[in-house]
């Protein structure tokens, strides 16, 4: 029934604007907004709605991935532009926030509405 739908994803935030300018300036995403949401453009042209919603909670899981050949290149640039690491435990995480063994090394850090993102490894 869906098969050629281009179907995408989308989350809430509790601040368009900040959100605009975290994924906009802060992560370098080309984003657009209609009707007071928020477009990001993807590679391989692909979209990911972000929503207002005055009583945001988020989730507690990760959102978003961003596959990245280097996880820990990607971790130190997005500390240099501001972004705090998540540490979660038991996931053997180093110093850096970066996960190895688990999986695909993952590193994981959240937006300013507080939906948690990751750098994992592409392979």
């Amino acid at each position: 029934m869906f098969t050629d739908s281009k179907a995408f994803s989308g989350f809430s935030v509790d601040d368009v604007p900040r959100a605009r300018e975290f994924y906009g300036t802060t992560l370098g995403l080309r984003v657009s907004e209609t009707n007071g949401m928020l477009f990001l453009h993807l590679a391989g042209d692909r979209q990911v709605l972000i929503y207002p919603k005055p009583d945001h909670v988020p989730a507690t899981f990760t959102v978003l991935n961003f596959p990245v050949s280097d996880v820990e290149k990607a971790v130190d640039q997005l500390v240099a532009a501001g972004v705090t690491m998540e540490h979660y435990e038991g996931l053997g995480a180093d110093a850096k926030g970066v996960s190895r063994g688990n999986g695909p090394d993952i590193a994981w850090f959240k937006d300013p509405a507080g939906n948690i993102l990751s750098v994992l490894r592409e392979d």
